[in-house]
């Protein structure tokens, strides 16, 4: 039962009062109407006995804060401005009270902020799977709590923003996990998808990738370019919903084997000397190999990440494949991501203009087929076009 008579029931049904005089939802019981006259509902879902009163008093007043527990009944209807779950990731019926919380509030689609354990530390993927928007390492204090709750109830406003901070956690816990593991499963691929589909169709491509942009590490922010591309490029084609699905997928995942290449190569400020980029160009079946040890079946996604550096005149790597041996989406993925690195800053070079990079991928005829160049000019500048 959510405590909205300001009393918390336990499971074995008694009823407490904290030692300061505050509920379990960290409001004094004099203090209810002020606080449901505020800034809105925060529910805190802990599996912790007690609760986190701590949490509720840090996210400070103006906010009612409700508790519940895993096995508690819930009896409010009222949606919230956002949630935080304090749960173990290792029990089930934990994990369903959390599912059942974000079903009963599907619609309103508030943030949630979960509070991570040590034994957890992976579950990143998994966390947002069931809805996490952030997710923050243990032992997170009530401060800490209260601040990354601040900061997602103001992106409720900007859906754009909220999606693409949840695409970068995603894709950063699937990058972290190939760097330690040495695997990438299909699940911390499918974190990302959604977000992706859901901020490009909501904003445009442009507001994607403005948000994209202000990334600092290179990398994610072109792996998240390139997702953004794919989902505007097949939606511009008229792909199904379920190519563009697997098309996205395809982009989050091509660049994984970068997680295996030695920093100091990934991060070079400057151009790669030729033994460097030898290395660099092992990441392509390096990602292939990720990709297939962590279980990932689909030949499109194993296909991008082994040969979206391909050409049509057999001139790429690491297969020299020729024409009609590299597989359509994949010929779709290796404009957006020649694009993309072609108009992205870096520290030895100026981005180049949307036309100009259009220019330059039409000049690669032989490499890439360019009935497809041309309809992706379409897509790219077409939001440019429309606000002309």
């Amino acid at each position: 039962m959510l405590a909205r008579t300001g009393r918390f029931r336990n499971r074995a049904g008694s009823r407490r009062l904290y030692s300061d005089g505050a509920t379990p939802d960290g409001v004094r019981p004099g203090d209810r109407r002020v606080a449901r006259a505020g800034k809105g509902i925060v529910y805190i879902i802990s599996d912790r006995r007690g609760g986190r009163p701590d949490i509720a008093r840090a996210i400070g007043p103006g906010y009612a804060c409700h508790q519940t527990a895993p096995g508690v009944r819930w009896d409010a209807a009222e949606p919230p401005v956002a949630m935080v779950a304090d749960l173990s990731l290792r029990i089930p019926s934990h994990l369903r009270c959390l599912a059942d919380a974000m079903t009963r509030f599907e619609r309103a689609r508030p943030p949630v902020a979960f509070l991570l354990r040590p034994e957890d530390a992976a579950g990143v993927p998994l966390a947002i799977s069931l809805g996490a928007t952030a997710c923050l390492a243990f032992p997170a204090t009530a401060a800490e709590a209260a601040e990354a709750l601040a900061r997602l109830v103001g992106t409720r406003s900007d859906p754009v923003a909220a999606a693409a901070s949840q695409a970068d956690r995603a894709f950063s816990g699937m990058f972290e996990r190939a760097r330690e593991s040495g695997r990438v499963t299909p699940d911390e691929i499918e974190a990302g998808v959604a977000p992706v589909l859901a901020a490009v169709g909501e904003g445009g491509l442009d507001r994607w990738l403005d948000v994209v942009r202000a990334h600092d590490d290179l990398t994610y922010q072109h792996c998240l370019s390139v997702a953004g591309f794919a989902a505007a490029f097949g939606s511009g084609i008229g792909l199904a919903r379920a190519d563009r699905e697997r098309f996205v997928r395809a982009a989050l995942a091509h660049d994984v084997g970068k997680a295996r290449i030695p920093l100091a190569v990934l991060n070079k400020p400057g151009r790669l000397d030729p033994d460097e980029l030898a290395v660099m160009r092992t990441h392509a079946a390096l990602g292939h190999d990720l990709l297939r040890i962590g279980g990932v079946t689909d030949p499109l996604i194993l296909a991008a990440a082994r040969h979206h550096h391909e050409a049509l005149d057999g001139g790429g790597y690491p297969d020299g494949l020729v024409g009609g041996a590299i597989p359509d989406l994949v010929r779709l993925l290796t404009i957006c991501d020649v694009y993309s690195a072609l108009v992205e800053r870096r520290p030895y070079k100026e981005p180049m203009r949307p036309e100009e990079a259009l220019r330059t991928l039409a000049d690669m005829g032989g490499k890439l087929e360019q009935a497809l160049v041309e309809a992706f000019g379409g897509v790219v500048l077409g939001p440019r076009a429309r606000a002309a």
